[in-house]
């Protein structure tokens, strides 16, 4: 998708064979993103819920889910998913996960993966954008910086706890 030769950053699809990289970087991100946010146990039934190879294997292979890897001097070093929203409209998608290791957060590189996923939305004829954050994660900031208004809360159950989230949405142009 994108290369930058100067910083060494690419943003590449991932691939089934992608699966042991996405899940290391997700037990590197995982906890320091929502430790103090969400409860422990919480945090553990949600992770083993969301990383298994199994379930990421069904997001990709059944879900319609893409994994973008952002690689920096050609070590992992974030991913996100993303997918159309559907039933409800072809021309939403919806950006599932977004995560950087916590060593190279704050350097531009959240910015270049919201970028890949918007650049391949619209060539797939995506008109909007949207994700769900916790209404307590300071990443909001993050993503009104990148053009996202929230549009509403929304509470979702995952086994015994539930997701207290604002969906934001973004209109691509």
């Amino acid at each position: 998708m994108t290369t930058s030769a100067a910083a060494a950053i690419s943003i590449q699809p991932a691939t089934l064979a992608d699966i042991p990289t996405i899940i290391g970087l997700a037990e590197a991100t995982w906890e320091p993103t929502y430790r103090f946010i969400i409860s422990r146990e919480q945090l553990e039934y949600m992770y083993r819920v969301i990383y298994t190879p199994a379930s990421l294997h069904r997001q990709i292979t059944e879900d319609g889910h893409t994994f973008l890897l952002l690689r920096t001097d050609g070590h992992a070093a974030g991913f996100a998913s993303f997918s159309r929203l559907l039933p409800a409209d072809e021309a939403v998608f919806k950006l599932h996960k977004l995560y950087l290791l916590p060593s190279h957060q704050s350097q531009g590189l959240g910015q270049q993966l919201i970028g890949a996923v918007e650049q391949a939305a619209r060539q797939a004829g995506g008109r909007a954008l949207e994700l769900n954050v916790n209404r307590h994660n300071p990443a909001l900031t993050f993503y009104e910086r990148q053009g996202f208004l929230r549009h509403h809360e929304e509470d979702i159950p995952i086994g015994p706890y539930w997701m207290n989230d604002y969906v934001m949405r973004k209109e691509l142009r």
